[in-house]
């Protein structure tokens, strides 16, 4: 039993997305440095017990382990030539796990094919064409539709050239609809310097099944961009997937500050504007879904968490440094 994001909002209202993939791993066994996408075919049940956890959380949407999908990425793990099986097995995995899902609560649940960038910058800036980039996307999404993905889920970009050559080459492979976000983790600005109102300008025009923000540097200047691409958006879906907070040090570890009950004040605030897709992003858990999920339909009251202001608009010196450390990553 499956269903569209539109078919989806038209029944409830709202649709409730998953939450991290990548930390979720670790906390199993990933190492760093390591590919996550192999673990779709050397761990598959690991990765579908996460989408398992979600879905029974409250999830109406999950999303691919596929972050990493491009040849561009693999090829960093000499898994260039992997591309399509990686990806169907990203793909085959969330499929079990929503359809199971859909089955024993008699309600669609929707598989999300994610396609997050391909580390590279397009030319003049870069050494990557155009034409590069869309053959990549293009592979990544034979290999998701194979498998059994609803839609194509463009994530975490910073690139707004970078999308639309994304979209170009999803839309080569396969009809599948698509969706797509960016990562507001520079002062409000993605890396590239765009705002929420532009994405809107320039995303809105392509038919695409939802578009916003997911990831970025806080949820505070996450918010302030899916709010702007709403009040923007010209009928097109927004989809508002923070990370849980910051990472911060406990120990000799990183954890995301970001409880629940912050993110599930951010859903109702950002419901309330105007969002339509609501999840989270990195160092978030079911957990934190559970409680989205609960405030959203409203059989919890949402949580009295104000919004911390978004971060102050950064120097062009500051903007520099940003670029220059995300590029090396």
């Amino acid at each position: 039993m499956t269903a569209t994001v539109g078919e989806l909002l038209q029944a409830k209202g709202h649709v409730v997305a998953d939450g991290a993939m990548g930390t979720q791993l670790f906390a199993v066994g990933l190492s760093a440095g390591d590919p996550p996408e192999a673990w779709n075919v050397h761990h598959a049940e690991e990765v579908r017990a996460i989408h398992r956890a979600y879905l029974r959380a409250g999830a109406d949407l999950v999303v691919t382990n596929s972050f990493g999908g491009t040849s561009f990425r693999l090829a960093l793990h000499g898994f260039d030539d992997r591309v399509v099986e990686l990806n169907e097995a990203a793909a085959r995995n969330a499929r079990i796990e929503a359809g199971a899902e859909a089955e024993r609560t008699g309600r669609p649940r929707l598989v999300a094919g994610s396609m997050g960038p391909t580390g590279e910058l397009l030319e003049p800036m870069g050494n990557m064409s155009a034409a590069a980039c869309e053959a990549a996307f293009a592979e990544q999404a034979s290999g998701l539709a194979g498998g059994g993905a609803d839609l194509l889920w463009i994530e975490t970009m910073s690139d707004l050239d970078e999308v639309e050559a994304a979209v170009r080459g999803a839309r080569s492979a396969c009809d599948l609809p698509v969706a797509a976000t960016m990562s507001f983790d520079t002062a409000g600005r993605t890396m590239m310097g765009v705002t929420g109102s532009e994405l809107a300008d320039r995303l809105g025009g392509l038919g695409l099944a939802a578009m916003g923000a997911n990831c970025g540097n806080n949820v505070a200047d996450t918010e302030a961009a899916v709010t702007a691409i709403a009040a923007a958006s010209a009928g097109t879906p927004v989809i508002s997937k923070p990370n849980a907070g910051v990472p911060v040090w406990s120990g000799d570890s990183l954890v995301y500050d970001g409880t629940p009950e912050v993110l599930a004040a951010h859903a109702h605030r950002a419901r309330t504007a105007g969002v339509a897709v609501i999840g989270s992003c990195c160092g978030s858990t079911p957990a934190h879904t559970a409680k989205i999920a609960a405030v959203l339909r409203g059989d919890e009251p949402p949580p009295d968490i104000e919004s911390a202001p978004p971060a102050a608009p950064a120097t062009e010196d500051r903007l520099a440094r940003r670029r220059t450390r995300r590029h090396r990553s």
